[in-house]
């Protein structure tokens, strides 16, 4: 039986890995973080709140691994290191964005929603009559 969707729906899809990666908070945030700019670890850090420096860290090197982001070390004292978007990292961010930007717009509603589901789940439940 064929079916409608890509491999993305099968489980020994490698896609699956990709989709996890950048269905990740982290990297959506870092690759919206880093845009068309290159910045240095410290900005990163100052630009999404909340992050931990380990959790950074392995964002950035899984970026830079799945060919999303660069790491350049320039020879200073201390050394200089910069982060930035390749042209795949590049193509990435405007996708991301359309989720941020829908996410900032739906707050509201998601938020009404999981009060309204939080209520109805925390109301008593009659009995059933079976009769």
């Amino acid at each position: 039986m064929e079916t409608v969707h890509g491999c993305v729906y099968d489980p020994s899809c490698p896609t699956r890995e990709t989709l996890a990666r950048i269905a990740d908070k982290w990297t959506l945030l870092v690759v919206g973080c880093l845009g068309d700019n290159t910045k240095r670890f410290s900005e990163l850090r100052r630009g999404i709140p909340g992050i931990s420096q380990k959790m950074l860290t392995q964002t950035l090197r899984s970026l830079e691994r799945d060919g999303l982001a660069t790491r350049t070390v320039y020879p200073t004292i201390p050394p200089r290191v910069e982060y930035a978007l390749t042209p795949l990292g590049r193509s990435l961010d405007e996708p991301l964005a359309a989720v941020r930007t829908w996410a900032e717009a739906n707050i509201a509603a998601v938020r009404d929603a999981q009060d309204a589901f939080d209520t109805a789940d925390a109301a008593p439940v009659a009995p059933v009559a079976v009769g």
